[in-house]
């Protein structure tokens, strides 16, 4: 049976080496942790994980709370998470908590039962509402994409959801349209909110006003931006832009125009965002905010762990830029 020292043969290093990239791999250079981790795989050698993780008290796993684990968005998001966690040597524990907080709870126990050394949240809900405070407070956190609504207590990694809604205004006026209809996320969210925020101005800016009879708020789902397109469309006069707060919304709104009979972008203009791998392959392919996804996972994890290790941050707010994708689902304002 392959031992340490044997990857320390193959990988031309000292065995305190190879057990320091095992151990905490980010200590190493890259060149180094390649070697090494090549040296492990060829020599078929397997660490006591559970020797290690006794003898430090860690589990070296984290868990992510997921609210929709079937969102293309999400899945992006945790391939980010889990790059930066293997190279930091840990696991990820996914919990698909459906947005329910009794989900919620549950797994975020696992971190008070030292099954994971700390949380990702990707929720904007506090998951230890019935737990100890004190105890609660020991679990490092970090919130992701979203955040915990009126607390400073956990870091935060985050698009600028403000300048990004901005600029999908920004375009949409610049195509001519002044009646445009919004269809949001959950209000209760913070990230909803700072679009909306930043939507309003844009329009305001330019002199209009944005009325709540042209704001709907959806699910972040495909058939609740069918539904709520279909009630923004049945209105009088009706919207010749409508902006989704995500992608899959966007593509039911696509749907239901064109069952009332119209096209896209020319009755009715449809932007999304997140850029989803789907997005460019709708007919037509919507015009979208892009977010960086994987980054975000990456610094959501980069900066989880320096709180496990006890490390100061540099900030507790990440706030990542975006990017504006022009596509076909909008177009210039045709007057009847």
């Amino acid at each position: 049976m392959s031992n340490i020292r044997e990857v320390a043969r193959r990988s031309g290093v000292s065995v305190a080496t190879v057990s320091r990239t095992l151990k905490d791999p980010q200590v190493v250079s890259p060149q180094t942790r390649a070697r090494v981790l090549k040296a492990v795989d060829e020599a078929g050698y397997r660490p006591n994980l559970l020797a290690r993780n006794f003898s430090s008290g860690k589990s070296f796993a984290v868990m992510v709370l997921v609210p929709n684990i079937a969102n293309p968005f999400f899945s992006r998001v945790i391939r980010g998470i889990e790059k930066a966690a293997q190279d930091q040597g840990y696991s990820v524990l996914l919990g698909d908590t459906k947005g329910q907080s009794v989900n919620e709870q549950f797994y975020a126990g696992m971190a008070l039962t030292n099954q994971a050394d700390g949380l990702i949240q990707l929720d904007s809900s506090y998951p230890f509402a019935d737990k100890d405070a004190t105890l609660a407070a020991s679990v490092p956190m970090v919130n992701a994409c979203e955040r915990i609504a009126e607390d400073d207590r956990y870091p935060v990694v985050e698009l600028d959801n403000h300048g990004a809604a901005q600029a999908i205004a920004q375009h949409l006026l610049a195509l001519g349209h002044r009646r445009i209809g919004v269809i949001t996320g959950p209000v209760a969210s913070p990230i909803v909110r700072d679009r909306l925020a930043g939507f309003r101005e844009a329009l305001e800016k330019r002199g209009l006003q944005l009325g709540s009879e042209r704001v709907i708020e959806g699910e972040f789902t495909m058939p609740s931006g069918q539904r709520c397109a279909k009630a923004l469309l049945s209105d009088t006069p009706a919207p010749t832009a409508i902006f989704c707060m995500n992608d899959e919304m966007a593509i039911g709104a696509i749907h239901q125009v064109k069952r009332m009979g119209m096209t896209v972008p020319g009755d009715v203009s449809i932007a999304g965002f997140d850029n989803i791998e789907f997005s460019q392959f709708t007919d037509p392919p919507l015009t979208t905010i892009d977010q960086p996804a994987e980054v975000l996972g990456r610094y959501a994890m980069e900066t989880l762990r320096l709180m496990i290790d006890g490390k100061p941050l540099k900030s507790s707010r990440t706030i990542l830029p975006f990017n504006l994708v022009l596509r076909e689902s909008t177009g210039p304002y045709q007057d009847a």
